[in-house]
């Protein structure tokens, strides 16, 4: 069984040998900050597939971030750079919800919360609560606010 840090170790050894530079150097910084996360704590330790995930998460959130930083800056050219770069990541990421699965999944749990006493704006929390868990790692968690926010408005 393959792991994921070991695909992300086999695809870098690819990218090299094929003299893909982008791709190269992004699971090389992927992998390092793997690595950072792993002696992160007491004890050096392996990271589980769900972990490494968040860790890909986190770093294509990076490169979006920067992006976007870079495009309002003036920098097209390094802001591609980070966005290719988040496109890379984002080939190792489960495919993120569409708007309309997402609405629907923020509407179930709206009427949830509701069940459950919780509406307008104040229920933004027990909101929060039911959508995360279904979510988690499909969709960013600003959308997931955003839409929430939404459907308490509306």
């Amino acid at each position: 069984m393959t792991t994921l840090k070991s695909k992300l170790q086999e695809d870098l050894n690819a990218a090299i040998k094929g003299r893909d530079e982008l791709r190269s150097s992004t699971l090389r910084m992927t992998l390092a900050a793997i690595t950072n996360e792993e002696v992160a704590g007491k004890e050096k330790r392996e990271l589980s597939d769900a972990e490494v995930l968040k860790v890909i998460t986190k770093e294509a959130k990076k490169r979006r971030e920067a992006a976007d930083a870079f495009a309002q800056g003036g920098r097209a050219e390094s802001a591609e750079r980070e966005k290719a770069e988040g496109e890379v990541l984002a080939e190792y990421l489960p495919q993120q919800l569409s708007d309309e699965e997402l609405n629907d999944i923020v509407a179930q749990a709206v009427e949830e919360a509701k069940a459950t006493g919780a509406e307008g704006p104040r229920a933004m929390g027990a909101v929060m609560k039911i959508v995360n868990p279904k979510v988690a790692g499909l969709a960013e968690g600003g959308r997931v606010a955003a839409a929430v926010k939404k459907h308490l408005a509306g």
